[in-house]
């Protein structure tokens, strides 16, 4: 069976650091939407990344989990990237960003619905299609319960996952975050989802906020911390319950440690899949 693989998401600001350290890094993941009008030194860069280490392209604005059919044009810009860079992967976000012609600039949830499910199928079919492979999907943080919602999250993911018959990118600080700004139980959710299909984790940190009426806190998904305790015990029970190889993405989008620090985010990442795996 194929090991287990720990990376880093791409950022202007860690380069020197992921140049210097490209032994320590099993695979890179980079924002397609960045490149998508890049120049040509830019695309010469990446390419030239690309034959150095595994690069996977991560979208963020597809808004493919929407009962709004998806527009080819940002499909096609992927499929273009792809092909140039020779990707060994791509995945987005089962959210929306746009309605109306009004783009939100945020990834939302829609309601999770059957009716958002049997969008969100119909417009994975049509990514992969335009693309030519089908992309990893990945859940989403949201301090809002989507409102006029008739499935709870493991339920709505699910349909998607099994439905449109692709690989789940598991977040796991977006899964921490939603279950205790619930109050439910973190790993209970995990359990619920289709851990046989998961493809790919992201870890990330993020910190709290009051609540507008000081009544409590809610956890925020930032990017801007370490990711903490907990979520690397779900890395660990995920790789318990998932015998498939993982490959594990620490995404850190500013307030930017020491490359030493951010190493040291990977080791705790394996380390974390090493425990799951000996259990």
């Amino acid at each position: 069976m194929a090991a287990d693989r720990v990376g880093l998401g791409w950022r202007g600001e860690l380069a020197a650091g992921i140049l210097s350290n490209l032994a320590q890094i099993d695979v890179l993941e980079v924002i397609a939407d960045d490149y998508y009008r890049a120049s040509r030194a830019s695309m010469d860069a990446l390419c030239s990344l690309a034959r150095q280490v595994p690069v996977s392209l991560h979208g963020v604005g597809m808004g493919l989990a929407s009962t709004i059919p998806a527009e080819p044009r940002r499909l096609q810009a992927m499929a273009r990237l792809m092909k140039t860079v020779q990707a060994e992967s791509w995945s987005e976000h089962l959210s929306f960003v746009r309605a109306g012609g009004v783009e939100i600039g945020h990834l939302a949830a829609p309601p999770r619905t059957p009716e958002s499910v049997a969008g969100a199928v119909a417009n994975i079919a049509l990514a992969s299609r335009i693309v030519g492979s089908a992309p990893l999907m990945e859940n989403i943080a949201t301090l809002v319960e989507p409102p006029a919602s008739t499935l709870d999250e493991a339920q709505w993911l699910a349909q998607i996952i099994e439905g449109a018959l692709v690989p789940l990118l598991l977040d796991l600080h977006n899964l921490y975050a939603n279950a205790v700004n619930r109050g439910q139980d973190p790993q209970a959710l995990l359990l619920r989802l289709p851990l046989a299909s998961v493809g790919a984790v992201h870890l990330s940190g993020g910190h709290w906020i009051d609540e507008p009426d000081g009544t409590g806190r809610r956890l925020l998904d930032d990017h801007l911390h370490d990711v903490p305790a907990e979520v690397f015990a779900l890395l660990t029970m995920l790789a318990r319950h998932a015998p498939q190889p993982l490959t594990v993405i620490l995404e850190r989008d500013g307030n930017y440690p020491s490359f030493e620090h951010v190493l040291g985010q990977l080791a705790l990442a394996r380390a974390a899949l090493r425990a799951g795996r000996a259990a």
